[in-house]
């Protein structure tokens, strides 16, 4: 069996596309190789800045014979359809066979087809790759029609063996195929022939290219923290830059460089992102001060004087860059210490959303649910409204223009020149997170409780607007948003009516869509003091309308009616994403379903203890024979019910109890409803499980013993009212009905 080699050798390919741009060959060759009847052992495919290569093991010499037997249209069928199945087929008439079936005279098509070399078969499928292929951006040169991310320069396609290597005939708009490639562009130029794999990596090796790029990364991160040990420095880890740079060098050298003493003071993620994101160069920590002291840069080559010029020439650069940032650095600091209100005013003028107003007003409205959140997460109201209003300062500020990912790093750091205490700068950089579902989750009480307004905000104002996610579409991150609510109540053990929350800001919301000028401040002013006091709806919104006449009051009456819709859907879709942030944990879905049909679903934490209660219960014998019991009596009652047209839910009375077992259900049923009734009141739902699953022998032995549906109708009635106290005490912890199996 022949291995196949392939390299398609261009001009430099961006490093962000190699990896992707590496499996899609693999996945395009490999298929078109497989669905033409060629098998294979084994295949890999690697990347450098100028070249794909795809190594394929074990590689049929031919595919296959087929045989294939095909049934076509009725005999006497009409001509137009005989003759498209003859097409499909590729037979003629005569070559067609008549058998009877059941149905009458059938045509028959024995459609055989001999095997085809692996070099043909191997021309055509990496033809179709190389002109189907699926870059992000592609581009045409010259005058041919081929597009690739960048020029194409040659091809490289062989079947070797034991006895030797076979050049794959092909060309593509000019370039035909061949057992040549090239080496490093300045240290190795040149073309030179390979014979497969293993002599193909050897010899690029030996012209300066490292073929993996995990060998390549594994060789910059190794030598990079020798660099730093030898001076008792860190290198700050990066594992996404670690990944570009090794695409971005066939021969990677690397260089340990200087920092600028003046620029050493800068804050440590400024250093970074700025040589991160200009320069691509590493950062070097001191441990003991945390101060980046140094940088790592990687060269693409080896010189005579040992990267003596490179450095000197990265480090000017680099300067100028810094300096830059000192310059923003120093610049916010001042206006911080002496104007720092001047930024958040200015947010007034930036526009969020062209439906959702500006910064400003989403500050404000952020301000106000912070306020109403604070005592729920045990946070200081005045800290809290402190917090809210400078969070998002820093997107005023100079640096966080040129750097956007620092907003709320700078934040925190520009907060004490502004005179805010340390729980107000921690919130700046805090209330951002989690990001996603590694990310960690804010401790700190003022930090939970703009975090949670912050994201609360954004959900109620996009669900306003009926802005909401479909299908795969979620352009503003709206279910990032509401893991990271369902995380920060969850981690922190909050006990929170969302619902009420919803209610409130949607409500916000509908009226600053609606309203302009004084009437609208008023309203909003009367609309947070009423739902202090009273809640979201009633007094609330009846005191708002006492305050004005005519056509607003219809209007926010209208709010009225479809506020209750949109709060709804949007706690809907919470529980949406707490379905998959709980199946991500073991809890099983219906498990969820079960709890959620049970009162106070808004509050996730009670929920969620509900559900792990549920789940242990489940996961006993007692708990697995009780739910099938209790599925058992209400389909019973389901029956009877439909059957008799009346609804059998209470009136069950132990004086018309015949069997003991009967009656001993009676007392179970007694004992169990005395202890589930104050155990959920006091949220132990351990202990309403217990005392649910202590029910399971007793309504065993009932159905063991008693037959329901008794010719004594008095007898049946009590009986089948005594199955619906049974569904109606294990309704009262969860809906069973909704558990499967």
């Amino acid at each position: 069996m022949p291995d196949l080699l392939i390299e398609l050798f261009s001009e430099e390919i961006p490093a962000r596309m190699q990896r992707r741009a590496a499996d899609d060959l693999k996945k395009l060759v490999t298929d078109g190789l497989v669905e033409a009847g060629l098998t294979y052992a084994g295949a890999a495919a690697l990347s450098t800045p100028r070249r794909l290569t795809l190594a394929i093991e074990g590689l049929l010499a031919t595919s296959p014979d087929t045989r294939e037997e095909r049934k076509g249209p009725k005999v006497g069928a009409p001509d137009k359809a005989i003759e498209g199945f003859l097409r499909g087929a590729g037979l003629t008439r005569n070559q067609l066979e008549e058998r009877e079936t059941p149905k009458g005279a059938v045509y028959f098509a024995l459609i055989e087809k001999k095997g085809r070399p692996a070099a043909d078969i191997v021309a055509e499928v990496l033809e179709a790759a190389i002109r189907n292929f699926p870059w992000p951006k592609a581009m045409r040169w010259g005058t041919g029609s081929l597009r690739w991310v960048r020029p194409l320069q040659s091809i490289l396609c062989i079947l070797s063996d034991e006895t030797g290597a076979e050049i794959v005939p092909m060309e593509i708009d000019g370039i035909k195929a061949g057992d040549t490639t090239e080496g490093h562009r300045f240290m190795a130029p040149g073309r030179f022939s390979v014979t497969g794999f293993a002599d193909y990596e050897a010899k690029l090796k030996a012209a300066k290219v490292i073929l993996s790029p995990e060998e390549r990364a594994d060789h910059i991160w190794a030598e990079a923290q020798n660099a730093a040990f030898a001076q008792g420095l860190e290198i700050v880890e990066d594992n996404g830059l670690l990944a570009e740079v090794a695409g971005l060098v066939e021969w990677p050298v690397v260089l340990l460089g200087d920092i600028a003493e003046e620029f050493i003071p800068l804050p440590p993620e400024v250093l970074q992102t700025s040589m991160r994101e200009h320069q691509k160069f590493f950062s070097v920590k001191n441990p003991k001060s945390g101060l980046i002291e140094k940088f790592v840069t990687v060269a693409n080559r080896e010189t005579a004087d040992h990267g003596a010029t490179i450095l000197a020439g990265n480090q000017k650069v680099l300067s100028a860059r810094l300096a830059d940032a000192k310059f923003f650095w120093e610049n916010d600091l001042r206006i911080a210490a002496t104007g720092a209100a001047a930024w958040v005013d200015s947010l007034s003028n930036v526009t969020f959303h062209n439906k959702l107003g500006t910064q400003g007003e989403r500050i404000a409205r952020i301000t106000q649910l912070a306020r109403d959140v604070a005592p729920s997460v045990g946070a200081d109201v005045d800290l809290t409204q402190q917090a809210a209003r400078w969070a998002k300062a820093d997107l005023s500020s100079e640096m966080v223009y040129e750097f956007p990912e620092l907003q709320g790093l700078m934040g925190k750091y520009y907060a004490a020149p502004a005179g805010y205490p340390a729980e107000v700068a921690n919130a700046a950089v805090e209330h951002y997170s989690p990001l996603g579902p590694t990310d960690d989750v804010p401790a700190a009480p003022v930090s939970v409780a703009v975090a949670l307004a912050d994201k609360l905000d954004t959900l109620t104002g996009f669900w306003a607007i009926d802005e909401k996610p479909t299908g795969s579409k979620d352009p503003f991150a709206l279910r990032r948003a509401a893991l990271g609510v369902i995380r920060l109540v969850l981690d922190n053990n909050l006990r929170i009516a969302l619902d009420q929350l919803f209610d409130a800001q949607v409500l916000r919301h509908e009226i600053a869509l609606n309203e302009i000028g004084s009437v609208r401040e008023a309203l909003l002013r009367d609309l947070d003091n009423e739902i202090a006091d009273h809640g979201v709806f009633g007094a609330a919104i009846r005191t708002v309308l006492d305050h004005f006449d005519g056509d607003l009051s219809n209007h926010l009456e209208e709010v009225k009616e479809s506020l209750p819709d949109k709060s709804r859907d949007l706690l809907g879709f919470f529980h949406d994403r707490l379905k998959v942030y709980l199946r991500d944990k073991g809890v099983r879905h219906d498990v969820i379903d079960a709890c959620l049909a049970m009162p106070g679903n808004d509050d996730l934490t009670l929920l969620v203890k509900r559900a792990e209660a549920l789940t242990a219960f489940l996961s006993t014998e007692d708990g697995e024979n009780l739910l099938q019991g209790v599925k058992r009596s209400s389909n019973i009652l389901a029956q009877a019910e439909e059957k008799d047209g009346v609804e059998y839910s209470y009136g069950a009375d132990a004086k018309f109890a015949e069997a003991d077992e009967e009656k001993a259900l009676f007392a179970a049923l007694d004992t169990a409803e005395a202890a589930i009734k104050p155990a959920m009141e006091a949220e132990d739902f351990a202990a309403a499980m217990q005392a649910m699953a202590d029910l399971r022998a007793p309504i065993d032995a009932f159905f063991e013993a008693v037959q329901i549906n008794t010719d004594n109708q008095v007898v049946r009635r009590n009986r089948l009212n005594l199955l619906s106290r049974i569904r109606m005490i294990c309704a009262g912890v969860a809906d069973l009905s909704r558990i499967e199996g």
